[in-house]
């Protein structure tokens, strides 16, 4: 049997500055394994996101311009996309999508841009510098190891719900601070990983297709799915 999951990519057409379009075409790839068809529309500035049209969401990262006009038109958004992710919904959030999915993001230029307040994580700027490297961190409910490239200006600090995708193993993470990487909420998983994060962590894509079939179709077993190998990458 094949299934199919209909796709969001949020401002799919703005935020792609760091190649993350390329977690589009790693879900592709893990979804044919799958037997799973992917259907993906582009949701952009002023156009509607109805929550109940879609069963997994994507949204990427871009530079500082496009996230201030992002930052407004997602708003408009910011009911539907509550009621998607509350409702179990998953989605893939990366550097800027992962930001405004929080509280609020403060730019390069002190500039403080309001997120949706989804998750309660808050993103302050640093002073003419970045982290930018290689970074290893180790998800401790499932011993999984994750690897990539961050290059971030932002520090981002998770809050109440949230727990870390991973812990750093090299690298510096969410903020150089606490030593947490990304954040997960529900089915929400947000990084720094560029990459992009998924053609390096199959991982990951198998996590949010099967949370996807298994919200979609609840009354079908996906131990196959879950049993899918995912070869490293690194």
């Amino acid at each position: 049997m094949t299934y199919t999951l209909n796709v969001a990519h949020l401002y799919g057409d703005l935020m792609n500055t760091y190649g993350d379009v390329g977690n589009i075409l790693a879900l592709n790839y893990y979804a044919k394994q799958m037997d799973v068809k992917l259907n993906v529309k582009i949701v952009s500035l002023e156009e509607d996101f109805r929550a109940a049209d879609f069963d997994l969401a994507f949204f990427g990262g871009g530079q500082d311009f496009e996230q201030t006009i992002v930052a407004k038109d997602i708003q408009t958004k910011k009911a539907e996309l509550i009621k998607f992710i509350e409702s179990g919904g998953p989605l893939l959030a990366i550097c800027g999508g992962y930001q405004l999915l929080g509280h609020y993001y403060i730019g390069a230029d002190g500039e403080k841009l309001p997120g949706i307040g989804a998750l309660d994580h808050y993103t302050l700027a640093q002073d003419n510098h970045r982290f930018i490297g290689d970074i290893v961190i180790k998800n401790q409910e499932t011993g999984e190891t994750y690897h990539g490239f961050e290059n971030h200006q932002g520090r981002t600090f998770i809050g109440k719900g949230e727990r870390p995708l991973g812990n750093v193993v090299s690298g510096k993470g969410n903020n150089g601070e606490d030593g947490t990487e990304g954040a997960i909420y529900k089915n929400v998983y947000c990084s720094y990983f560029h990459g992009p994060i998924l053609t390096r962590n199959g991982d990951i894509a198998k996590h949010l297709l099967v949370a996807a079939l298994k919200r979609k179709f609840p009354q079908d077993d996906f131990s196959q799915q879950e049993a899918l190998p995912i070869p490293a990458t690194f």
